[in-house]
């Protein structure tokens, strides 16, 4: 369990002056920089205010810029309805039925403009078993908008009409303790969306805080509620938590509340083997990767985590035949065993594709052809490159098929050069040069 002390402490702990039920600290007592906020963003709060509308910069903008971490986005609420919003920026327009919004489209950057929400009339009794929430149009005050948010360290407004912070939900003592916290009763707002969960995984392993003890025991104790999410949107979550440079502690959650063991059950079992422990550190090595700005196929992102499974079910099976499978048999389990799981993850025929091309090229790497032309034809393949990342984060963590990465890379590099032609061996020295003819 992430240990983290209780969240008794008062907000008054952060200088500012209780106004409207909100603590406010005025721009002397924070960090927030208007030179940190894109000029886009900008012109849209001063049009909103100065057009007699309250502008706030809001949620994790607002979080990242007072622990001088660079947001990546910038999110604006205002008591403006979206109409006439849509009427103040010509190069605008209202997206979404369920939750209306305004982009303003810049040639750069968008920016979303929210009206201030509250709770929906209609919402379902506590008592009701499903409290997914359908219709999010009501709008509301400042003060109801915060309490509708998720996290507290989320809940927070930046105004521009003084440069003050309002926080209306405990999100700066939050902040300060390092610590994720859900707006209102944890087990309630998980129930109205389960990706909450998630979420709040997400925002401890990125931010390095601890998920609170009533958080973290929803969590464990809801953890099933996940499966009635939408599935997409799940997948979009787990993907999130792998090309952003945090999946090893991301994950280490997932499995510590077993929120992981609800959505992908095979996997769950594969990473609590000893026998597994590579994975870890191959997260390591893909977090340092990614934080390194190299691109990494979701694919590949994908492959890395039914990668486990995937051994640890040809092992089985080897040892139950008592014998290795051919790299023919091997491909075939292969893909019996995607399938399923990808089919749950509601993955697009293309995606479920390019993960079973990258886990089967992998397994052909490892015994690589002896045909000369075979060799060649294998490194301009398409999904070459996504099986040889995938060796390489493999062999860089697990110390196994070390060589055999080598020898590809050293292979494809000169293939790329043009130093190999169809008929070169793959070895790892270069090719001899031909004479220069006089």
């Amino acid at each position: 369990m992430n240990d983290s002390s209780e969240s008794g402490a008062e907000v008054a702990t952060i200088p500012g002056e209780i106004q409207d039920g909100a603590l406010v600290v005025d721009r002397a007592a924070h960090s927030i920089s208007r030179r940190r906020i894109p000029e886009n963003v900008l012109k849209v709060l001063y049009r909103l205010h100065r057009s007699g509308y309250r502008a706030y910069l809001c949620g994790g903008s607002v979080r990242d810029l007072l622990i001088t971490r660079t947001p990546k986005d910038f999110d604006i609420a205002t008591d403006a309805h979206p109409t006439d919003v849509r009427r103040l920026f010509r190069n605008s327009r209202i997206i979404g039925r369920r939750f209306r919004l305004v982009h303003v489209i810049f040639q750069d950057m968008i920016v979303e403009v929210s009206t201030f929400r509250r709770e929906p009339e209609n919402r379902p009794s506590e008592d009701t078993e499903d409290l997914l929430v359908t219709d999010d149009n009501t709008f509301g005050s400042p003060l109801q908008d915060a309490r509708r948010r998720d996290f507290t360290i989320n809940g927070l407004f930046y105004n521009i009409a003084d440069f003050s912070v309002i926080d209306y939900i405990g999100g700066l003592e939050d902040i300060e303790q390092r610590r994720v916290r859900v707006i209102g009763t944890p087990e309630i707002r998980f129930r109205e969306d389960p990706v909450r969960m998630m979420r709040a995984i997400e925002f401890a392993s990125r931010l390095n805080f601890d998920i609170e003890p009533a958080t973290w025991s929803a969590i464990v104790s809801h953890r099933q509620e996940i499966l009635k999410a939408s599935a997409p949107r799940v997948s979009e979550e787990i993907l999130e938590l792998l090309r952003r440079g945090w999946s090893r502690d991301a994950f280490r959650l997932m499995v510590e509340t077993r929120l992981l063991e609800s959505l992908l059950p095979e996997v769950y079992r594969a990473l609590t083997h000893e026998s597994s422990a590579y994975f870890w550190k191959m997260l390591e090595v893909l977090d340092r990767t990614v934080q390194s700005s190299r691109k990494v196929p979701d694919a590949v992102l994908l492959a890395v985590l039914l990668l486990p499974y995937a051994i640890d079910e040809l092992e089985s099976e080897d040892a139950r035949r008592q014998t290795r499978m051919k790299i023919g048999e091997v491909i075939l389990f292969i893909r019996d065993l995607i399938q399923p799981l990808c089919q749950r993850m509601a993955l697009s025929a293309g995606t479920r594709h390019q993960i079973e091309q990258a886990l089967e090229t992998l397994w052909r790497l490892l015994e690589p052809p002896v045909d000369r032309k075979s060799q060649w034809r294998f490194v301009s393949r398409e999904h070459f490159s996504d099986a040889l990342a995938l060796l390489e984060l493999f062999a860089l963590s697990s110390g196994r098929h070390v060589e055999q990465l080598r020898q590809w890379q050293a292979f494809s590099q000169r293939v790329k050069r043009g130093e190999e032609s169809p008929g070169a061996l793959l070895t790892g020295t270069a090719p001899r040069r031909r004479r220069r003819r006089k």
